[in-house]
């Protein structure tokens, strides 16, 4: 029923296609971009921070940091909203660990409290720009909080809220996703001039190359583009009201990575603290 309610909001344009987005992607997946992810979560969670672990990966798109979790040891739960970005993990679970009983993958939501009530609690719950996109990024936040094991860790990326552009992209997005393959083609080159141009001729400017080169966690320059243009729905935050959020539920902030008045997302590392 999900994955037909996801389908159907698709169809109508009322969600983005995530997972029609990264099935591109895993065409250019290779060994450097896989390293990249693994070195990303090893540099918030710690070297040696997912062996024998359990981790729980909320909206897991492409698969990759998934995949990125298996290969540090952790005993992996993914499941996504977008039934082309389960087909997306699970094709990864078949290619790099088939039959793998340590990794689990499957259609489901976080706003679906029911469901997420069955799963039990994780030692690392992560959703990395995903819970922004749900509709109601506040149930979405409180949901997963049942999901972390005391003394456990919680890592969310959400988008920032920049105020009147952030309205401005809210309603590129939502044109995006109500527009045939002409008016998409149109809003996306204006977004790459927009986003790539200006930053482009200050490197140039300064004497550096052009590129900015490749994306963090092992992405892709150009399907992060069509993400963040098509990706709808759409909610923002500002920092301090995911920490205060966390804070009142018992979290401790352990690590928190803003982008200023930026484009892009704010993530924070919460630990829960054990119980007596």
């Amino acid at each position: 029923m999900q994955a037909r309610g996801a389908a159907e909001e698709i169809a109508s344009g009322e969600r983005f296609a995530f997972g029609s987005n990264w099935r591109s992607f895993l065409d250019v997946l290779d060994e450097d971009r896989i390293a990249g992810s693994m070195t990303a979560l090893e540099e918030y969670l710690g070297v040696g921070a997912l062996a024998s672990k359990t981790f729980l990966d909320i909206g897991s798109g492409s698969g990759l940091s998934s995949l990125a979790a298996r290969r540090l040891g952790a005993t992996v739960t993914s499941f996504d909203f977008d039934p082309g970005s389960v087909g997306c993990t699970q094709e990864l679970r078949r290619r790099y660990f088939p039959d793998d009983p340590g990794w689990q993958v499957f259609q489901g939501s976080a706003l679906d409290a029911d469901m997420l009530s069955r799963l039990g609690t994780f030692d690392i719950v992560y959703s990395w720009g995903v819970l922004h996109h749900t509709g109601d990024m506040w149930s979405a936040l409180a949901n997963v909080v049942p999901l972390v094991k005391p003394g456990g860790r919680l890592f969310v990326a959400i988008y920032n809220d920049q105020g009147r552009p952030s309205r401005v992209w809210k309603r590129v997005k939502r044109r995006y996703n109500e527009s045939g393959p002409a008016g998409r083609w149109a809003l996306l080159q204006g977004s790459k001039a927009y986003l790539w141009g200006k930053p482009a001729l200050l490197r140039l400017a300064r004497g550096r190359r052009p590129s900015p080169g490749p994306p963090p966690r092992g992405m892709d320059r150009g399907r992060d583009l069509v993400d963040w243009v098509g990706g709808w729905p759409f909610e923002v935050a500002k920092p301090e009201e995911i920490f205060d959020f966390y804070r009142e539920r018992g979290f401790t902030l352990e690590k928190m990575f803003t982008c200023g008045a930026g484009l892009g997302c704010n993530q924070f590392v919460f630990s829960l603290p054990a119980s007596d």
